[in-house]
């Protein structure tokens, strides 16, 4: 099997990093091209103008240069490997599906998603965004723990 387009969601944290760095090694072994995604959370009360009249807000401006400030971040890990890599800002109301979205649009062949590996109570509470990935993906799912 080769893994010609690698989707890569990140959010900042270690757990993202560790996925990224998973992501180095499979690229560098099959020459692949990744792409970092991070998806923008619209809540649908807050942002209702926005996604219904193209209107935007502060708090969907600050979060957007976060989530830019993110990918960028992530972006560095890949200097010096000779690697092709893009950066995506995702936009929907479930992270999830956004990024299973766009592992279809982008005709991923693999994604690398890291998971805190929450268990018990908090996985009940909380979620697992890598668990709703690969339960909503036609995609193979890599999940990387750190």
């Amino acid at each position: 099997m080769s893994f010609q387009n690698i989707l890569v969601p990140v959010d900042g944290s270690s757990t993202s990093y560790a996925a990224v760095d998973k992501a180095v090694e499979f690229a560098k072994a099959f020459n692949s091209k990744i792409t970092l995604v991070q998806v923008l959370a619209l809540d649908p009360y807050i942002a209702a103008e926005y996604i219904s009249a193209s209107q935007t807000n502060d708090l969907i401006e600050r979060a957007r240069t976060s989530i830019e400030k993110t990918l960028q971040e992530a972006l560095q890990k890949f200097e010096g490997t000779g690697l092709q890599v893009e950066t995506k800002l995702l936009e929907g109301q479930v992270v999830h599906a956004e990024i299973a979205k766009a592992a279809a649009d982008l005709n991923a062949d693999l994604i690398i998603i890291g998971s805190h590996g929450r268990t018990g109570l908090k996985k009940f509470f909380l979620g697992s965004v890598a668990q709703s990935v690969l339960g909503s993906s036609d995609v193979p799912v890599l999940i990387v723990r750190k």
